[in-house]
């Protein structure tokens, strides 16, 4: 090729990337505030253990409709894994990120030929109304939802508002075609009571109860057809029983009628923790014509309202995707869980109703009391009375702060009561729209009562190993609750009880071992639990969990100050931090599968580790939070299926990168400050309420320049390696300068770092 004609080409080429790479940016900063949707990428965490929900919903919605895959297993919590092309039916209730499996509710299957009305195996698909896709024909957006059932020739679209799952099927011509839906399915549960009716010519209402991961979960619905039901054929099982109505354990009705070619049948599904009356009145209340677009177009406003919260520019197409597509994982739950005149079902069994805020379900409280509800404290305003007002009404209720609560059941799962770090921290950060008494009454009775553990931590100052499973786990996290309820005493003035749980706040010095340097079990106040490996990890048998003496000897987020004495010093902590980084060695066949994104022990798949990046920042060296920081948002999120290295877990891993890649990370979780780490993005604009923004610069940033050099706030020089809540809430400006090279006198000084003071 002559020498000129090459120039030439790679002039092109340059001039085209430099085109595209500047329209790229200007488009972000101009042009995409009413469609940041078509930067989400729903995909992102179907592979691998991300568990994430696919399908159609609105923020923090009632209803998670979408398709539920034949296969099941731990990788199908959320009934949708990337590597599955089956679907059973469209189900109403899915969790995301969860790992454990549970609801798909209502499933709704359209099929035609001959019925069949059991799912059928992987073995034989042809035995069950089980149908194949191509990923070519699905289209997964926010709030929207479309594929072609391969078996049938159906196509099928599907949207949603808050409470009700709209329904699109186009049907081929058939002179038996079918919609069947089938309340014996779910996500790996046992129905024990289902029931169906035709009460009329277009409407069928039934419930749905199971006993599961939610020992009792109770689902109404109510299906309105856009087509007249005349002939409904109701099952039990495979048994055709005759007649309209059927409530039994496998319960399953059939709609069957006659199509043309292209059309089209509509179905809206109104859902109700209460009754079928109420079902119907969401329905009324939320879409009662039958303008599918129109639902459509509104559920994406609805997400396109939530993403303009946080406005990012960066030349970079892969980040846009990642970052809302993270945002939009933080808004799947909580979840509502009341009809739209307000009555909810209580953990207490009972009919609570017009309830005066919005109560919700659905809190992963030991994961996302780390990143996501401090995210919420940002730009959720106005959803915080109802996330506090929905935990103080379960405490009302079973007489103590729920644990992991799913539809009006406490499954009790994880250590800790990390519902207390969440309430402390929207009342110190000045959170109103709740009973700020009843609030201390909850989180004080909570962590005062005898069960899991309390009665050892009050006697003794610790959980005796063998005692009590996860007993390490446990004390640490009773201890980061009970520094938030001293928090919260002191500013009440209520010094006997400061005073009380300041003292118990400390009890996670009583798992440290100063001969290793670990955090272990310990048997007695003079005996540890032996053999002793740092490494090894045993899944729900040892004395952590989900995680190593290696995990766990940092979660001590309330006190790092106290934990670097511990330690011996700046110097053995950071030596001892480092060491957490490179270590190597075999956890054991035991291991947690959770236990994922290994950074040598770091690992960056499960919570407890979430905070740990940042410590270096309490040690007087940031540039190393920088240096860990900007690797794990390279390489554990990802625009691939298999985007997110662990668990979704409800938000929280898309909460800990929405506020890393913003620069910075809250530690304490109850009213901590925002320890800074390494923006990625060159400039965002946080909204935090109708009067206040916060515009995060980040000049010379690039993927070399990763280490902050110096900051402004609003104009001043800001040499902390932090900024609090009510800095970053009142808004303005904070810029970075960035460079390849730390800035070894920037925020070391032990004036300029962050402190921990849990008292």
């Amino acid at each position: 090729m002559p020498a000129n004609k090459s120039i030439t080409i790679w002039k092109i080429i340059l001039l085209s990337a430099f085109i595209t790479l500047n329209s790229i940016t200007w488009v972000n900063a101009q042009n995409t505030a009413n469609n940041l949707t078509q930067f989400v990428d729903p995909y992102i965490g179907t592979g691998f253990h991300g568990h994430v929900f696919v399908g159609a919903n609105v923020p923090f919605g009632a209803v998670q409709l979408g398709p539920t895959n034949l296969s099941t297993g731990w990788d199908w919590c959320s009934g949708y894994h990337i590597s599955d092309s089956t679907i059973i039916g469209f189900q109403h209730t899915h969790l995301s990120g969860t790992g454990i499996g549970d609801l798909g509710d209502i499933s709704v299957m359209p099929t035609t030929g001959e019925l069949k009305v059991t799912k059928g195996t992987i073995a034989d698909i042809q035995s069950g109304y089980v149908s194949l896709f191509d990923r070519k024909d699905e289209v997964v957006k926010p709030g929207y939802y479309a594929v072609r059932l391969k078996r049938y020739d159906i196509g099928v679209r599907l949207t949603a508002s808050t409470r009700v799952g709209f329904h699109e099927y186009t049907f081929p011509k058939n002179s038996r075609s079918h919609i069947i839906i089938d309340l014996e399915e779910g996500i790996g549960r046992t129905p024990v009571s289902t029931s169906i009716t035709l009460l009329n010519s277009n409407t069928i209402t039934g419930y749905r109860y199971t006993s599961g991961w939610a020992k009792d979960k109770r689902v109404y619905f109510a299906a309105v057809f856009s087509k007249p039901v005349k002939n409904f054929a109701v099952y039990n099982g495979n048994q055709l029983t005759g007649g309209t109505s059927l409530t039994a354990t496998k319960v399953k009705g059939v709609v069957s009628f006659e199509t043309l070619d292209g059309e089209k049948v509509y179905v809206k599904v109104g859902l109700s923790p209460i009754s079928t009356e109420n079902a119907l009145l969401n329905i009324a209340a939320e879409i009662p014509g039958w303008d599918f677009e129109q639902v459509r177009s509104s559920a994406d406003k609805a997400w396109n309202k939530q993403l303009q919260k946080v406005m990012i520019k960066t030349g970079d197409a892969g980040q846009l995707k990642i970052f809302y597509t993270a945002l939009y994982h933080t808004m799947i739950a909580p979840s509502t869980f009341n009809d739209a005149n307000g009555d909810y079902w209580g953990t207490d069994k009972q009919v609570h109703r017009k309830a005066t805020f919005t109560n919700l379900t659905t809190f992963s409280l030991w994961d996302t009391y780390r990143a996501a509800n401090p995210l919420y404290t940002l730009i959720q305003p106005e959803r915080m009375s109802g996330i506090i007002n929905s935990l103080l009404a379960i405490y009302q209720q079973q007489g103590r702060l729920p644990v992991w609560p799913l539809m009006a059941n406490e499954t009790n799962t994880m250590p800790g009561n990390s519902a207390i770090p969440i309430i402390v921290d929207a009342y110190l950060k000045g959170y109103q729209g709740f009973d700020a008494e009843l609030a201390y009454q909850a989180v004080k009775t909570t962590n005062m009562g005898n069960i899991r553990g309390l009665n050892f931590i009050k006697q003794n100052g610790f959980i005796p190993a063998d005692s009590t499973v996860e007993s390490v786990a446990m004390g640490l996290e009773y201890a980061i609750d009970d520094a938030a309820i001293a928090k919260m005493a002191l500013r009440m003035n209520k010094q006997a009880d400061y005073l009380y749980f300041k003292n118990r706040a400390n009890n996670y010095q009583n798992y440290f071992d100063q001969q290793t340097h670990f955090m272990r079990g310990r048997l007695s106040a003079h005996q540890w639990r032996t053999p002793f490996n740092p490494f090894k990890s045993v899944h729900m048998k040892d004395d952590y969990t989900e995680g190593n003496a290696w995990q766990y000897t940092w979660l001590v987020p309330q006190d790092v100050n106290g934990l670097i004495k511990l330690q011996g010093g700046d110097k053995a902590f950071n030596e001892k931090l480092d060491s957490l980084f490179i270590a190597q060695g075999d956890m054991g066949p035991g291991a947690s599968n959770d236990i994922s994104g290994l950074i040598g022990q770091y690992a960056h798949g499960n919570e407890p580790s979430h905070h740990i990046a940042y410590l270096y920042s309490y040690s007087g060296q940031p540039w190393k939070t920088a240096e860990k920081v900007r690797y794990i948002m390279n390489n554990f999120y990802t625009v691939k299926p298999d985007g997110i290295i662990g668990n979704e877990d409800v938000g929280q891993m898309s909460a800990w990168y929405i506020l890393s890649s913003m620069g910075f990370y809250q530690v304490d979780p109850a009213d901590g400050g925002f320890v800074f780490g390494s923006p990625l993005f060159n400039e965002v604009t946080l909204t935090l309420s109708a009067k206040s923004k916060m515009h995060i610069i980040a000049k010379n940033n690039s993927s070399q320049n990763i280490y902050i050099q110096k900051a402004w706030l609003n104009g001043k020089p800001h040499s902390k390696t932090l900024i609090t809540y009510t800095e970053l809430k009142k808004g303005g400006e904070l810029i970075f300068e960035m460079g390849p090279k730390p800035n070894l006198a920037w925020g070391t000084k032990p004036a300029d770092r962050p402190h921990s003071d849990p008292h």
